[in-house]
């Protein structure tokens, strides 16, 4: 599977904007927590990685009805759900100079994920969180997702990384007062 990006210019997904936003004091405070404890690049990915997997949960599994989308309210509120978990580990990662995307699959709604970009690949990645029969890990040999598309039912892994997070994806969380009303608006195309 080739994953394309959404523009050829690396330094997008580096960026900070208004979701992504890895200038943000507690994104920083955060990200610099976890680089205390890594010894290279790649070890900081893995441990911001676990870091949203594990100590953010996934509001569905935990019934938060919370919605977050910027990435430092994910921190400051420890909830998400997969979109917005993606948004504070791409923040995380893109603190601390790893080029970062955002990347979809689609089953019945939409999924969200990240890419990370090493040796000049990228490798997706999957922050949703486990729980009983969802065991993401990082790796960069070989993916290790939540979930994996089957054809035989029209999911898809869509093939295109994402600088910023999709328009649509973005305005149904922005439109959504709490995550019963965003489960019933999820999208289900890009």
């Amino acid at each position: 599977m080739e994953l394309i990006q959404n523009t050829p210019d690396l330094s997008a997904y580096l960026a900070a904007d208004e979701v992504i936003d890895h200038d943000h004091p507690l994104v920083r405070e955060t990200a610099g927590r976890l680089a205390k404890d890594a010894v290279d690049s790649y070890a900081y990915a893995r441990l911001a990685f676990e870091f949203v997997r594990d100590t953010i949960p996934h509001s569905q599994d935990s019934g938060d009805m919370r919605v977050t989308w910027r990435a430092s309210d994910v921190l400051e509120q420890g909830t998400g759900i997969c979109y917005a978990k993606a948004h504070a580990l791409a923040a995380l990662l893109r603190a601390e100079d790893i080029p970062t995307a955002l990347c979809y699959q689609r089953f019945d709604v939409v999924h969200g994920l990240v890419a990370v970009r090493f040796n000049g690949a990228w490798h997706r990645q999957d922050p949703r969180g486990n729980k009983p029969g969802v065991d993401a890990q990082f790796s960069l040999d070989g993916e290790r997702l939540a979930f994996v598309p089957d054809p035989e039912f029209n999911e898809v892994d869509h093939l295109v990384l994402y600088a910023e997070p999709h328009p649509t994806v973005l305005s149904v969380l922005r439109a959504a007062p709490d995550r019963p009303y965003l489960w019933k608006t999820l999208p289900t195309a890009l």
